[in-house]
């Protein structure tokens, strides 16, 4: 009996998921989308820090790094109740109207994310030879050249840390539920449902199809992207 009930919800699931079913397709598009600008934003100025705390010696550079990487363990919930403090209408940054909004899961995710930006690209560029910065300045190339060069050989350990950054985001459940609300309007603007949120709240109404269907995209855009990313890095090792 146990075995037909989980059976016939996968079955079910499947269906959906081939049927095409609206709410299915704008629940798991929205959660890409919110997942994908997080991290985006999150690269912009997490990879600049990397590559700054990895190419320079300076005081302090051991707590900084030791920082970020405390930082990679942080509970979701408790950074989703900080954020809440801080961007409800009667908190400081209330005025910005980031709350219960796709921007504003955005944002908080990116904050979450940065320090595996950071911490993985700092990670991946020490790991490159020294020699090859030296010869590059040796070769009379720049700083911002010498840089590049480096960059071009953690290209796997950078691509890493952008699609690990984006996992953490899409899977990742505290921020999404406290600051998005996990709101739905039929027709309307006003949406943030996205897939965690939603397989979390179909599974307490015991809708276990929609969960097992929502719960499968969720692990095909996971790895899908891993899969994309090892064959750019087959390719790119290929190439060199």
């Amino acid at each position: 009996m146990a075995w037909e009930y989980l059976i016939g919800g996968f079955t079910e699931a499947f269906h959906l998921i081939l049927a095409g079913d609206p709410v299915v397709i704008d629940i798991s598009l929205r959660s890409i989308k919110v997942s994908g600008v997080a991290t985006i934003i999150a690269c912009l100025w997490g990879l600049p820090l990397g590559v700054i705390i990895s190419m320079h010696n300076f005081k302090g550079k051991k707590v900084i790094k030791g920082f970020f990487n405390a930082l990679l363990g942080i509970p979701t919930v408790v950074l989703g109740l900080v954020l809440y403090l801080f961007l409800v209408p009667s908190g400081p940054f209330g005025f910005l109207g980031l709350m219960y909004t796709e921007l504003g899961i955005s944002l908080g995710q990116s904050i979450l994310v940065a320090p595996i930006v950071v911490s993985f690209t700092a990670s991946a560029i020490e790991m490159v030879d020294k020699e090859i910065r030296e010869l590059a300045f040796t070769l009379g190339a720049g700083r911002l050249q010498a840089t590049t060069a480096v960059m071009r050989e953690a290209f796997a350990g950078v691509l890493l840390a952008i699609m690990a950054s984006f996992n953490r985001a899409v899977a990742e459940l505290g921020i999404a539920i406290i600051i998005g609300g996990n709101i739905f309007v039929q027709s309307g603007a006003l949406n943030t449902r996205i897939l965690t949120t939603a397989i979390q709240m179909y599974t307490a109404r015991g809708d276990i199809v929609m969960s097992i269907a929502l719960g499968i995209i969720l692990l095909l855009v996971i790895f899908t992207l891993n899969a994309l990313s090892n064959l750019i890095q087959w390719r790119y090792h290929d190439s060199d």
